[in-house]
């Protein structure tokens, strides 16, 4: 029997505008079948409810998911008063319930309190982990997962406005771990009006946003006309956050060969090396030492 075609040697990313109801998986699937990658991945799950940036790596780019995940991300939704939800947004059960509303005023003084290094519990649907099981599954198997608290770290919170008394719209950057829906629960009871996500988009990742992000119809469209390969960004396109480190040729072998090679002294933490322009490997310095994390076969 002939074995089955994997699909082509494809590297790089594809910053790929997750329409509402898809999944991540879905989503990686759809741009995997496109390109007929060999390999492809995410940088950070999407729930269905949430659209936007959903960075797609392919081939080799897919060694790079981590450091694309530990950047910033940029969030705009919108929070429904009144209603709080077993999944802390549209979707759910509701669980709680309240006719108070928040004034504007009132939402825009109680932003401080959730701006910079907090505590917050994840949600119960979330993909977090609970001895062993994903919280999700144990929430939709009518167990209810107890959950610590997680040190996160929200950069800038604010209040775009108020459309009704029932919904309010926020803009949020906030570094890796933090969700929008436990912000939205923690805000509701805080203002004892309770509340829950009712739209979410996900408009930066890192260095990867709006501006880049591929539609599913022009996906599409540049499928139909084989000019998908100019829609990628190259492998590194996720590393812009981290030190570059040029190598020599020589150098770039040993690191390819998972050897350590010798820098000065100076230099500490994680880089990516870099010969001729394309990247050989995350790498790890210590005193004047490089050892390669992640190669690049490029």
């Amino acid at each position: 029997m002939a074995r089955k075609r994997r699909g082509r040697p494809v590297h790089g990313w594809l910053v790929f505008d997750k329409p509402l109801g898809m999944t991540s998986t879905q989503a990686v699937a759809k741009v995997r079948h496109a390109f007929d990658a060999a390999k492809a991945g995410h940088a950070g799950t999407l729930d269905p409810l949430a659209t936007g940036i959903l960075p797609i790596a392919m081939g080799e780019a897919t060694k790079a998911v981590s450091a694309a995940m530990d950047g910033a991300k940029a969030y705009r939704f919108t929070i429904r008063w009144g209603e709080e939800r077993d999944t802390d947004d549209a979707e759910g059960r509701v669980i709680g319930q309240s006719g108070d509303r928040p004034a504007a005023d009132q939402i825009a003084a109680s932003l401080a309190r959730f701006t910079g290094e907090i505590e917050q519990v994840p949600p119960s649907f979330s993909a977090v982990k609970v001895a062993g099981a994903r919280a999700y599954d144990l929430a939709r198997a009518g167990a209810q997962p107890i959950l610590a608290a997680r040190l996160i770290r929200i950069d800038e919170l604010r209040l775009v406005e108020c459309p009704d008394p029932d919904h309010a719209v926020l803009e949020m950057i906030c570094g890796k771990g933090a969700y929008v829906r436990g912000l939205a629960r923690d805000l509701g009871r805080h203002l004892g009006c309770l509340g829950h996500v009712g739209e979410l988009r996900r408009t930066r990742v890192g260095h990867f946003d709006e501006a880049m992000a591929i539609s599913l119809d022009k996906l599409e469209d540049m499928r139909h006309k084989g000019a998908l390969d100019g829609l990628l960004l190259p492998v590194e396109a996720a590393l812009a956050d981290i030190p570059a480190l040029a190598v020599t040729g020589s150098e770039a072998e040993r690191l390819r060969f998972g050897q350590a090679i010798r820098v000065p002294h100076g230099v500490e933490g994680t880089v990516y090396a870099t010969t001729g322009g394309k990247p050989v490997a995350l790498a790890e310095i210590h005193a004047g030492e490089v050892r390669p994390v992640r190669v690049f076969n490029l």
